[in-house]
């Protein structure tokens, strides 16, 4: 898809300033450019109608657009929503689907996934929003097919998130998707946020194990380890003794510091060092699988596809030679 991408950002009476300052950071302020041709994002916030909104903090907003601004939007989304149990006007209904058909990217992070479901666009496809409001969300759209545990979810063109955290996530994500690893490992370190958290890891944690300071130095330790030589073998019980632990005791922890099982964090971040070996360029799909760990060609390729729709030498292709931010 050609750049510049433009990006609608639909914020409503009672909004949250935070959950509207979180697209608006990933797609917007973290692009520094002098010239504001060279920003891979046109970003306009706009509104039913344009004019002053109120916020749930003591704030102003003004907002210079309205919902026409959809029409021709790459990426549409709603940071949340203000109300669950009330639907969205059946003009911006009609907008959304009509943006839907067209093939727009969609996106409800936190409670903006409710604006999506009453817009008929969660019908049959999987999807999150906050685990607090789970059960009202299955219970207003049944046929959705509800995922309460990711941080966010991708169903072809429509992304739905959990809370602000996880929205900053899927935000990530779709950056990574359009502009490559690159990039958004690039935003990532400049507002200070997690590098990589996948789709797939939970958003809550119902029983956490208490911490002990040596057991999280530990595991952090031989984590980092780790990421700095992929290509090696590592297995949960080997993982588990270098963390003076019990394999039963390093799981618990591990998933109560991570989300995370061990297996699926490092078949995540062998993946996320892979595109990163592609986007060089000038290496055989065959050596980034080996550099990344994968001692399988087609393992990997069967991963790298499951995780990201599209084949390495795609992403290869797409990304390589391509400027960072």
């Amino acid at each position: 898809m050609p750049l510049p991408l433009d990006v609608a950002i639909v914020a409503f009476d009672n909004i949250s300033p935070f959950h509207l300052a979180v697209p608006c950071l990933v797609f917007n302020d973290a692009f520094v450019s002098p010239n504001p041709a060279d920003k891979p994002f046109n970003v306009t916030v706009c509104a039913e109608q344009n004019g002053s909104l109120t916020s749930s903090s003591p704030i102003g907003l003004n907002i210079a657009s309205d919902l026409s601004c959809l029409e021709s939007a790459d990426i549409i989304i709603f940071p949340s929503w203000h109300d669950v149990a009330q639907a969205p006007s059946a003009k911006l209904i009609d907008a959304l689907k009509q943006a839907n058909l067209r093939g727009a990217t969609i996106v409800g992070l936190c409670l903006g996934a409710f604006v999506l479901g009453y817009a008929g666009l969660l019908e049959d496809k999987a999807a999150t929003t906050h685990w607090a409001y789970a059960d009202k969300f299955a219970e207003l759209f049944p046929n959705a097919l509800l995922d309460a545990d990711p941080l966010f979810i991708e169903s072809g063109n429509i992304l739905t998130s959990a809370g602000t955290a996880a929205a900053l996530d899927c935000c990530l994500h779709l950056v990574r998707h359009f502009l490559g690893n690159a990039t958004a490992t690039q935003i990532s370190r400049l507002i200070v946020a997690p590098p990589y958290r996948s789709g797939g890891q939970k958003q809550f944690i119902p029983t956490p194990v208490p911490q002990t300071k040596g057991s999280q130095a530990n595991i952090q330790r031989v984590l980092d380890e780790i990421l700095g030589d992929l290509q090696q073998d590592y297995n949960v019980d080997s993982v588990a003794q270098a963390c003076a632990m019990s394999r039963r005791s390093f799981t618990r922890h591990f998933k109560a510091l991570t989300g995370d099982s061990f297996n699926h964090w490092l078949i995540s971040q062998r993946l996320n060092y892979s595109q990163q070996l592609l986007e060089q360029g000038g290496l055989s799909i065959a050596r980034v699988a080996e550099l990344a760990g994968f001692n399988n060609e087609s393992v990997y390729r069967k991963h790298f596809k499951a995780a990201y729709a599209i084949a390495p030498k795609q992403w290869q292709y797409a990304f390589a030679g391509q400027s960072s931010t």
